[in-house]
């Protein structure tokens, strides 16, 4: 196309959208084609669904929604993500757009202005909100989705597709996800459930990434220059340092003069017939250390870096190691600016409290330029890192994977040390998707030319296995979403069970189930054509060889049996003889047995019976995937109604009052909490023992933790014992209607909890729980919002003992918020 056609087609365009023409040129870089179309999608009245690598600008297009809801009076857009941090930053970012008065914030913990026009919010949130029918959706025309790939996460995709079912149906939907391969299958189901929803991918990255290896202090293209990345054609040097000989030796020359002598010593004749040994003195390829691939990158200007790391005690570490071999990334002025910072957005901390965090050594690195960021780290802290990083004061920082998950915190340069993670099980292999979300942090746009990958050489890295995960995009979103017991009264109430179960039935998971389902039906059909055919081909005159061949298939297993299992007793290995007697009889007299043609036929046969036994399978296989999201609707169902939250009257389910009660109760346990709330099971427990109690529930032990907890004194002991005992006799009733059941409750952190919610100090309570802070600040805003619904829906004592308890955990580092 010429520049004249070109600009005759944009001209066009603009004249069709005027508001997305108007909107892109308000922003600070022109808009790429997946952006622009994906604004002319939502001028056009559709939702869209966006899928688009890390840092290409997907978020244009939730703006954009935002936007057209602001050009309206009395419309409102709300804005959703995965994380509370997620949401923090958006909040932010909009307040700068369209002021404070015009921006609101939902977290569960924080509640900012949440009838605004534009309200970011936790997606847990807006779920909470449409099962309430609250008030603030009157006027709502626009959703964001933020990180919608979420939708695959075990714990918390499902409250994705709740979401998505129960919006009302004008509601305009954008959904905003990672590349994924199967995105056309999400977007199929998007227009089926949503209406008439556009499906926008691109695979192009704004700023080109460069993959390089980091081998004896050189970064080596990953791949041949010549071939570039859509060929995946590694570089040749490293193959030859990959190769057997050149792999345990420090340069390839050393490699080059062994198997020089290596072949004089093969051509002579050796005493016993060895061979010579390698020499032991060759060294091998020695890793760089963090601080000289530090000082490696700044002197390559590849600065600023993330080093992911896939362990918390890991990324500590590693900021300790740069620390004390003395590495200084910043200048005077920045060492100023960023001690201003920390003292302006941490001044609400106590000096007790810092001191316990490690704040002054934690300040220090800070001031050096190098950071870690973690789960276990305070959220405070965090965030402050996270600035400093946009800031380009913190050069580098060390993180856990958990930083790649959608917060705006672009480097020049991502470094992998290894390329396999402990999965909570075992070290696997991370897969192509977790390579392309890591990576997907290198290139700032605006700023970089390129991004640049770096992976550290390690003896067992296969330079071929970096390549395939380099440049392939297998990144499937497959549904988690299963009914819950709440999910399930707030449907029935709702909607009644009919209704529930074909809205079920609409879910991502019985879409890809019933589109697995047309494949299999698809081989089964092919299969029986198959089949017809061995059938025939098998045909004999003399009689049923169909038959025939039962008897010698139904022969050679038993044989098999007996000859494989001669530990039996000896009536059972008599009754085999018997049987493989009676059997081998009935062969002989059958008349297929005198074709002269039954070794053709039984060949047919054979064939026949193999397909016919995995067509069988398939078929089961079919009707276990029909309707699987309903059957298991239904027997949450049977135990609710066992358990009297559900009755019938004249063959319709309405809720009882213990039903309408358990609406308000979200989580795991939603079914455990509503049961001990009936049972008066926690009304002698006083505000810290509630506090306590409450953090069993909600709180998952690590894998390695284990052993007996010591737990608070009083009426707490008492709770936990029926808590525990109603939490068994409901187990088994979940295992006779055949659900899955949850986990025993979690004491580890009562006792910290207990201590806390009595103003012990953070020390002590750090100390109990044995617990990095930030872990214990999740834990507690997870306890924080189990306290906040009892306070709503239980009776009158246990919910005036929640709010107590609810004032006196919300303090200190729990308290506190950026926002």
């Amino acid at each position: 196309m010429t520049d004249f056609a070109a600009r005759y087609a944009r001209a066009q365009s603009g004249r069709r959208h005027p508001i997305s023409a108007s909107f892109a040129e308000m922003q600070r870089f022109d808009l790429d084609p997946f952006q622009v179309e994906g604004c002319q999608a939502l001028e056009d009245g559709r939702s869209v669904l966006v899928a688009a690598p890390t840092g290409a600008g997907k978020t244009i297009v939730g703006e954009f929604a935002i936007h057209l809801a602001m050009r309206e009076p009395g419309d409102k857009a709300f804005y959703t993500t995965p994380m509370k941090a997620l949401s923090n930053q958006k909040f932010r970012e909009l307040q700068e757009v369209y002021g404070e008065d015009q921006v609101g914030l939902l977290t569960g913990d924080t509640n900012i202005n949440g009838n605004a026009r534009v309200v970011v919010m936790t997606t847990e949130v807006l779920r909470n909100m449409l099962y309430a029918d609250s008030p603030a959706l009157r006027g709502l025309r626009y959703v964001v989705m933020d990180e919608v790939h979420y939708l695959a996460d075990r714990f918390r995709g499902p409250v994705w597709e709740e979401v998505i079912l129960h919006l009302p149906p004008a509601v305009r939907l954008v959904s905003l996800s990672a590349t994924v391969s199967n995105a056309e299958e999400f977007g199929d189901w998007l227009d089926t459930v949503r209406g008439d929803t556009a499906v926008i991918v691109s695979e192009t990255r704004p700023v080109p990434l460069e993959q390089h290896v980091l081998v004896r202090g050189d970064l080596l293209p990953l791949f041949d220059d010549r071939a570039g990345v859509a060929t995946a054609q590694v570089n040749q040097e490293l193959t030859r340092i990959r190769s057997p000989k050149a792999a345990t030796y420090e340069n390839n020359r050393r490699a080059i003069e062994y198997r020089s002598r290596g072949d004089q010593e093969r051509r002579r004749p050796h005493r016993g017939g060895k061979r010579p040994v390698r020499p032991s003195t060759a060294a091998r390829i020695e890793r760089m250390d963090r601080p000289h691939v530090v000082e490696l990158l700044g002197r390559s200007n590849l600065l600023p870096a993330i080093f992911f790391i896939f362990s918390r005690v890991g990324c500590d570490a590693a900021v300790q190691q740069v620390r004390r071999s003395g590495v200084r990334l910043t200048d005077t002025a920045e060492r100023d600016e960023i001690r201003a910072i920390i003292d302006d957005r941490l001044r609400p901390l106590q000096d007790e409290d810092l001191a316990v965090l490690g704040y002054w050594e934690w300040r220090e690195n800070l001031e050096r330029g190098v950071a870690a960021h973690h789960a276990g780290m305070l959220p405070a802290f965090k965030e402050v890192v996270e600035e400093l990083f946009r800031r380009k004061l913190v050069k580098v920082v060390f993180a856990t994977e958990t930083l790649a998950l959608g917060i705006n915190m672009p480097a020049r340069t991502v470094v992998l040390e290894k390329l396999e993670k402990f999965n909570g099980e075992a070290r696997v292999a991370i897969t192509s998707g977790e390579y392309t979300q890591l990576t997907g942090r290198a290139g700032r746009r605006g700023i970089d030319v390129e991004g640049h990958a770096v992976v550290q050489w390690t003896e067992s890295l296969d330079p071929q296995a970096v390549a395939a995960l380099a440049s392939r995009r297998t990144y499937p979103l497959n549904s988690s979403f299963r009914p819950t017991y709440n999910m399930a009264v707030n449907l029935i109430d709702q909607f009644g069970r009919e209704r529930a179960r074909e809205i079920l039935e609409s879910s991502f998971a019985q879409f890809q189930a019933d589109r697995a389902v047309v494949g299999l039906a698809r081989q089964v059909k092919d299969a029986e054509a198959s089949l017809a055919g061995y059938e025939k081909s098998m045909t004999c005159d003399r009689g049923d060889f169909a038959e025939y061949s039962g008897i010698r298939r139904d022969l050679s297993d038993a044989e098999k049996l007996n000859r494989a299992d001669r530990t039996a007793p000896a009536r059972i290995r008599q009754q085999r003889q018997n049987e493989i007697q009676s059997l081998r009889h009935r062969m002989q007299r059958h008349p297929c047995h005198s074709c002269p043609d039954r070794e053709n036929h039984a060949r047919w046969a054979e064939r026949y019976w193999k397909l016919r036994r995995r067509t069988d399978r398939t078929r089961r296989d079919i009707e276990t995937r029909t309707g699987t999201v309903a059957r298991i609707f239904d027997r949450i169902i049977d135990v609710l109604a066992e358990l009297n939250y559900v009755a019938f009257e004249d063959g319709a389910a309405a809720l009882t009052a213990a039903g309408r009660t358990m609406r308000r109760i979200y989580g795991e346990r939603d079914l455990l909490v509503a049961e001990s709330l009936r049972r008066g099971l926690w009304k002698n427990l006083d505000a810290a023992g509630l506090a306590a109690l409450a953090s069993c529930l909600v709180y998952e032990p690590r894998r390695d933790e284990a052993g007996e907890y010591r737990l608070p004194r009083g009426p707490f002991r008492d709770a936990l014992t029926k808590t525990q005992e109603l939490w068994s006799r409901l187990d088994d009733l979940e295992q006779e209607h055949h659900l899955p059941g949850t986990e025993p409750l979690a004491t580890g952190l009562a006792q910290a909890m207990n201590s806390w919610a009595r103003g012990g100090s953070l020390d002590l309570v750090l100390s109990e729980a044995d617990l990095a802070a930030g872990d214990f600040v999740r834990w507690t805003k997870q306890t924080i919002d189990l306290l906040d619904q009892l306070s709503i829906v239980a009776d009158a004592d246990v919910a005036v003992t929640a709010r107590k308890a609810l004032d006196a955990v919300r303090r200190g580092i729990v308290a506190y918020s950026s926002v």
